[in-house]
């Protein structure tokens, strides 16, 4: 499915493949020969989401751009099943595997691989050809990585790289009331949203 939204259309050259129950919405642009499967979502909310050539984003990924944080994928990326890219840049030929998340400013560098359920954290930089392994966290810049076990030192770097902030625009500390009355205001805007033809 294709959305207008915010007043911006997909662009999808001839080449690629957009499955008919993923979605695709605003200001999404997908490179030559991108396939993007069932029940994934490419959504621009105030920011574009641009994908490179030979692109693979998998069954019910999640690809999320933002003003502040665009989302791009580099050439040869994949973009693994339950996997979400919000906010990020992804270089080419990056493996972004099952259930993987990166957050807003994060760069997963070339040939970088993030395992299955890995996480690039907000503003994170994750050196070419790095491995985050299974479950594993890399934060900071340049990332360092963390095994699940380490919550304490790893809080130590993620406290600094300012989630809230980052993600929502608020100081750390602001109540979710008020988070998710700016959120649901925000996301308010597809209810204006505009469904293309096939």
């Amino acid at each position: 499915m294709l959305l207008e939204h915010r007043g911006r259309r997909p662009v999808v050259p001839e080449s690629a493949y957009v499955a008919p129950s993923a979605v695709l919405c605003g200001a999404v642009v997908l490179g030559e020969r991108a396939r993007v499967l069932h029940g994934a979502v490419l959504s621009a909310e105030d920011g574009e989401v641009r994908t490179g050539a030979d692109v693979v984003v998998m069954e019910n990924a999640l690809v999320r751009g933002r003003a502040v944080h665009p989302a791009t994928l580099g050439d040869a990326v994949l973009i693994g099943p339950h996997a979400h890219v919000n906010g990020a840049t992804v270089e080419d030929e990056v493996f972004v595997a099952t259930g993987a998340s990166l957050f807003p400013g994060a760069v997963a560098g070339a040939g970088s691989e993030l395992r299955i359920h890995s996480v690039l954290h907000v503003n994170s930089r994750l050196a070419p050809g790095a491995v985050v392994p299974i479950g594993w966290i890399a934060a900071g810049d340049p990332a360092e990585l963390f095994s699940p076990d380490r919550h304490d030192e790893l809080w130590e770097v993620q406290r600094e790289l300012d989630f809230p902030g980052t993600v929502y625009g608020v100081p750390r500390g602001t109540s979710m009331r008020e988070i998710m009355a700016r959120q649901a205001d925000f996301y308010g805007a597809h209810r204006d949203d505009l469904q293309l033809g096939e």
